[in-house]
């Protein structure tokens, strides 16, 4: 699969751009600021509704237009689809298939696939747990785009359950009766069954990617290893505990949960917050013997968080069409060694795009075709 055309309109700083695209490698080069890493941001955005800089759609819209549209040709094999993205800020947004009737936006999902590089991914193996779960998140919904349902599904029954737990808790810390928690059991029900969708597809896909990052990482750090990865519970069952990598059924997961969440009631109403599920889970990146975080040397980081995302390439490749590599201002972070290896892991795609601020930033490698992107322009520059 590759993007064999990419139009966007007010997104980020282009007023309108039009970038016809091949399959090998593909970079964008200039100085920092000029919007080489908004092309790519939007090719992303195709692929997760979400951005991998920002929180919010906000940011993506040209300042003073009301709106953005990303829309992408995408090839994979004799198929040919056009998916279009508008970007609503504070409404709904809006989505097309081959110009067709609107669609949900979460219907477009899995037609365009990529895998992102970015050096925001050190914060994988050093950041706060909620960076892992995101990345666990992001690639169960690129293996089953359904998912996205069921993660906002949980999202949703999850903040409903907070606003009657935290109302419970207000009205017991000013004397009142507290709030009616009648209907908790059945949030706890509703909880519980999504998150054991939810809980079932992560710990799968931490299995499935445990040999893949092992093996990475040997690649890219030769005999610095091994890499073991563990999904570490909130809930007591067969999602928690050392090591706990088989997902169990789904009914055992659902179990677990209402459980947990039984357990934890009396905590949860005085805190006004639900303390177990999905939401306050952890997945453990171990290097060695230790754990990663606050143990591995920086570049033993960078090596660990590239694995990841060259295993998370593993698993979408052998399930489906092949993604788009999108390696954002990545080799600049990188040593040498690091560098090379990494373009030669990479250097085989279907399709690779890359950002750089110089063409010298770009490794031999992956020699392709270059766009000069420069105060909002962007210029075939290479063959």
């Amino acid at each position: 699969m590759h993007v064999a055309h990419l139009s966007l309109a007010d997104f980020r700083s282009y007023a309108r751009v039009e970038v016809s695209l091949d399959p090998g490698v593909t970079a964008f080069v200039g100085p920092n600021g000029q919007g080489k890493t908004n092309l790519v941001e939007a090719v992303g955005y195709l692929a997760t509704l979400g951005s991998h800089r920002v929180s919010s759609d906000a940011p993506l819209v040209r300042m003073g237009a009301e709106r953005a549209v990303v829309r992408a040709a995408v090839v994979e094999g004799e198929r040919r689809q056009l998916v279009e993205l508008e970007l609503n800020p504070g409404r709904a947004n809006r989505a097309r298939i081959n110009r067709s009737s609107q669609v949900k936006p979460r219907d477009v999902l899995g037609i365009v696939r990529t895998v992102l590089f970015a050096p925001e991914d050190l914060a994988l193996v050093k950041g706060d747990p909620g960076e892992r779960r995101r990345f666990l998140d992001e690639l169960i919904t690129a293996r089953a785009p359904r998912m996205a349902g069921v993660r906002s599904d949980y999202d949703r029954v999850l903040k409903q359950r907070n606003t009657l737990l935290k109302s419970a808790a207000m009205a017991r810390r000013h004397g009142g009766r507290g709030a009616d928690l009648s209907t908790l059991d059945v949030w706890d029900q509703h909880l519980a069954r999504a998150g054991a969708e939810l809980l079932a597809q992560r710990l799968d896909l931490v299995a499935t990617l445990q040999p893949l990052a092992d093996k990475a990482y040997e690649q890219l750090a030769p005999g610095g290893g091994p890499v073991s990865l563990e999904y570490r519970g909130s809930a007591a069952g067969p999602a928690a505990g050392e090591g706990a990598q088989g997902p169990g059924t789904r009914e055992e997961l659902r179990d677990a949960l209402l459980g947990a969440l039984t357990e934890s009631r009396k905590q949860e109403i005085e805190r006004g917050v639900t303390l177990v599920g999905p939401h306050r889970d952890d997945l453990v990146l171990r290097l060695g013997r230790l754990p990663a975080k606050g143990y591995a040397s920086h570049g033993e980081s960078w090596s660990y968080a590239l694995a990841l995302r060259l295993a998370s390439y593993d698993v979408l490749r052998g399930e489906g069409p092949e993604p788009v590599l999108v390696l954002d201002d990545v080799f600049a972070e990188l040593d040498t060694r690091r560098r090379d290896r990494l373009a030669e892991l990479v250097a085989p795609a279907e399709q690779v795009l890359v950002t750089a601020a110089v063409d010298a930033d770009v490794p031999e490698p992956l020699s392709g075709a270059r766009y000069a992107v420069s105060e909002g322009e962007v210029e075939r520059a290479g063959p």
